[in-house]
C-alpha cells in the first residue's frame, strides 16, 4: 500500500538547512526543512563515542566518532507524542535513546502536529537527515534499523513502505498500526519483505488496549512472511521508560 493511500501526497522535500540548535546533549544538530510549509524539523545526530576513551566526551571526541563512523550501523529513532505542542521532542528522545548505543550512529527528527509521521514531507525528512550521515562520514547510508514508541512506531511502518533506505531490523513499542489499515493491506507491499519485526506490547497500556493490538500485530507477522515477533508482557505500560526499565533484554535482542 502506497502512502498516497493513507495521507494526500505533499510538496516535495527541500534540501536540508543546516543551520545552527543549541542542543547539549547532540554532538550534531540542525533544522531539517519540512516540504515547502516554512516549517522545520529539529534534528540531531548522535555519532558513536570513542571506545579507547575514559573520560566524558567532549567536542574533539565527537569528531574523531564522526570521522570513525564509516562502517557503524544507523539506528533511525521515532519519538512518541506527535501531536505535542513541543515541536523538538526528537532531540530530548533521540538522546535519552543514543545513550544505550554509544557504538552506533541514531538519528533523530522531530515531528510536530501537521507535518507528523504519516505524511510524505515526514519521510523525506528521515533521509535527508540520513542523507546528511552520509556526507558527513564520508560513506553512503545504505541500510538502517527503525525503532518507534508509541505513534512513534507509525513512522516504522510508513518509512519502510515509502523511505530510500534498505531496513534491517525494526522495533515497535506500544503501536497500533491499525491506524494504517488493515495488516494484510500493509504486508503486501515487497519493501515490507525485507529485515525483522519485533513488537513489544503491554497488557496494561492504557492508549492502544492489547484487545485491539495484539490481533493486529499477530495478523501482520502471519502476513508479512518474514522474521516477525510480537513480544508481550501482561504488566507492560504504554511508556519508552517501562520498556526501557523492565526489557532492556528485548530492546538488545530487537537492535543488536
Amino acid at each position: 500500500m502506497r502512502l498516497s493511500l493513507v495521507v494526500p501526497v505533499l510538496l516535495a522535500l527541500m534540501l536540508v538547512g543546516e543551520q545552527a540548535f543549541a542542543t547539549p546533549n547532540a554532538p550534531d544538530s540542525f533544522f531539517v526543512p519540512v516540504g515547502a510549509s516554512g516549517a522545520q524539523s529539529p534534528t540531531g545526530i548522535w555519532w558513536p563515542k570513542s571506545m579507547n576513551s575514559k573520560k566524558p566526551q567532549k567536542v574533539k571526541s565527537v569528531n574523531a566518532g564522526r570521522s570513525n563512523a564509516a562502517k557503524s550501523s544507523v539506528v533511525v529513532w521515532f519519538h512518541g507524542g506527535m501531536g505535542s505542542s513541543n515541536c523538538a521532542k526528537g532531540l530530548v528522545a533521540g538522546a535519552d535513546f543514543a545513550n544505550l548505543y554509544p557504538e552506533k550512529i541514531v538519528v533523530s527528527v522531530s515531528a510536530c502536529r501537521e507535518s507528523h509521521w504519516v505524511t510524505k514531507n515526514m519521510i523525506g525528512v528521515v533521509d535527508a537527515a540520513l542523507d546528511s550521515v552520509a556526507a558527513r562520514r564520508k560513506s553512503p547510508v545504505e541500510r538502517v534499523s527503525l525503532v518507534g514508541v508509541s505513534d512513534g512506531s507509525l513512522g516504522v511502518l510508513v518509512y519502510s513502505l515509502e523511505g530510500r533506505r534498505i531496513v534491517d531490523d525494526r522495533l515497535l513499542m506500544s503501536s497500533f498500526g491499525g491506524f494504517l489499515g488493515e495488516p494484510t493491506s500493509l504486508a503486501v507491499s515487497p519493501k515490507m519483505h525485507s529485515g525483522r519485526w519485533r513488537f513489544l506490547q503491554g497488557g496494561k497500556d492504557r492508549l492502544y488496549p492489547s484487545e485491539k493490538t495484539v490481533p493486529w500485530i499477530t495478523e501482520f507477522c502471519k502476513a508479512v512472511q518474514v522474521d516477525c515477533e510480537l513480544r508481550f508482557d501482561p504488566e507492560g505500560e504504554h511508556d519508552w521508560s517501562y520498556w526501557k526499565d523492565k526489557h532492556m533484554e528485548w530492546i538488545h535482542e530487537a537492535i543488536p
